[in-house]
């Protein structure tokens, strides 16, 4: 029986396996760890000793407990919100902030988010903002096609982002729904 090129599996890439089992185990030790509130004793060897892996492991993988952290975070964020398509870019906004300051009030969410900004610094930052960004130039692009004009990206994400995130990272302020529609109100006056 002859493999043929589309057939065969690529050299060095194994789909699943141990590897997906290691950054599995491993992304669930940082969660864990980071829930449990020990987000200022995070190491790698702790993150190691929890996954149930060689320190050495997580080393060559991610390099830095900043780095584990904001993969950590990428992958967290990576569609946990859905893109709403209310018909209106007010309705659009609105159901998105409601829905990622829902998101930010979890504890083990808001738990994760405060460890990879402090300990993960810019990268850890980008990590968390960048999904974001993401869904919402997809609201900003989709009212365009409505052949609407809506504000730009930056300016969105300083309205609305912003706010959310130092609310929920920086006080102890409640992130309300209807504080939230208030963000949209004034990134959108009527």
């Amino acid at each position: 029986m002859s493999t043929t090129a589309s057939s065969a599996p690529q050299a060095g890439r194994r789909p699943g396996g141990r590897s997906a089992r290691v950054r599995a185990a491993v992304h669930r030790a940082v969660r864990d760890l980071v829930a449990d509130d020990l987000g200022e004793q995070l190491t790698i060897p702790v993150v190691a000793a929890r996954a149930d892996v060689h320190a050495t492991t997580i080393y060559r993988r991610w390099g830095t407990v900043g780095d584990l952290l904001a993969d950590v975070a990428s992958s967290r964020f990576t569609g946990d919100i859905v893109v709403p398509d209310t018909g209106s870019l007010r309705g659009d906004l609105e159901r998105y902030a409601c829905d990622l300051a829902k998101d930010l009030c979890d504890p083990d969410t808001l738990a994760l988010v405060r460890a990879t900004i402090g300990i993960g610094g810019e990268q850890g930052a980008a990590a968390c903002r960048g999904e974001r960004q993401q869904q919402l130039e997809a609201v900003l692009e989709r009212e365009r096609g409505r052949g609407g004009r809506p504000p730009a990206l930056e300016r969105t994400t300083d309205g609305l982002l912003a706010p959310l995130y130092y609310r929920a990272v920086f006080t102890d302020e409640p992130l309300t729904p209807e504080w939230a529609r208030g963000l949209v109100s004034h990134l959108l006056p009527e």
